[in-house]
């Protein structure tokens, strides 16, 4: 987890996630609660058994909170990825990159392709079943399907790409708000999938995993952005936002929960009201 320097509505992110809602404070007034609420969360998950590694962010790039830029794997393998925004590229500095290098095998660097326009914004882009070596992708300004092919053909996964609608008309912007993906269960809302793609996407689900549906509300909520993570006895957990856990419905809840020890999670509304991500944007698994 990345603690930020700062915070605020990213404008150059602004067009492309529709999540993002100016309630016009201060840069500081919102920095200010969102550094407590990033705080209190990464306090839940560590109060739980999680480890949790922390950087410190830096000015000048108020989305730093939400490590999208790169990704570990659990055969020790590193990839870095290239950003649609330049104070989101200005992300990846040597000083965490470095130390990253230090403990995986830095296999793949897409970085180069932002001087062609092209994004693949790792995990938020790329929702991966590691364990069926599966990657699905939602297609938008901010992930690339000729990246996506060259990821998965390199690292010899699947790949399910599909087009997506939010409420406004615009693509959804990260495939990480669509769907998550544990060990056995996965959550998605095929409500916003592109009829012509959403069976392919549903079936292939279903073939390794237990599904609950979401729909288009609870999606704007971001109930689908949430992370299977495991405690210090290495039982399944739920990483979810206080607010998209109260969008559950009771036949939701008790469906999760046959295959989660816990849904855990705090109340980060001004992350995600400003910023547009929640509870697993704030996350970079490391294996």
């Amino acid at each position: 987890m990345i603690e930020p320097k700062e915070f605020y509505l990213n404008p150059e992110t602004q067009d492309t996630n529709v999540y993002q809602i100016d309630e016009h404070e201060t840069h500081e007034e919102t920095f200010l609660k969102a550094l407590q609420e990033f705080r209190t969360y990464r306090d839940c998950l560590v109060s739980h058994g999680v480890t949790i590694t922390t950087f410190q962010g830096i000015e000048g790039c108020p989305d730093h909170l939400f490590p999208n830029w790169a990704s570990t794997d659990p055969d020790g393998n590193l990839v870095l990825y290239p950003m649609l925004n330049s104070n989101r590229s200005a992300e990846r500095i040597p000083r965490i990159t470095d130390k990253l290098e230090q403990y995986y095998n830095f296999i793949l660097d897409l970085r180069d392709e932002e001087k062609n326009g092209r994004a693949l914004e790792s995990t938020g882009s790329l929702v991966m079943d590691h364990m069926n070596r599966i990657v699905y992708a939602a297609l938008s300004p901010r992930t690339d399907a000729k990246l996506a092919e060259r990821w998965a053909k390199d690292r010899g996964y699947l790949l399910v790409t599909f087009d997506t609608t939010a409420h406004t008309g615009k693509p959804v912007y990260h495939t990480d708000l669509v769907m998550h993906i544990g060990t056995d269960y996965a959550g998605i809302c095929s409500e916003c999938i592109h009829e012509d793609h959403r069976d392919h996407v549903v079936g292939q689900l279903k073939e390794t995993h237990d599904i609950v549906e979401f729909t288009n509300e609870q999606l704007k909520y971001f109930c689908g952005n949430s992370l299977e993570v495991i405690d210090g006895e290495g039982r399944p957990l739920l990483a979810m936002s206080q607010r998209a856990q109260s969008k559950l419905t009771p036949p939701q809840k008790e469906k999760i929960l046959t295959h989660m020890h816990a849904i855990i999670g705090t109340d980060i509304s001004t992350i995600e009201q400003y910023g547009g991500g929640s509870a697993r944007c704030l996350m970079m698994e490391l294996f």
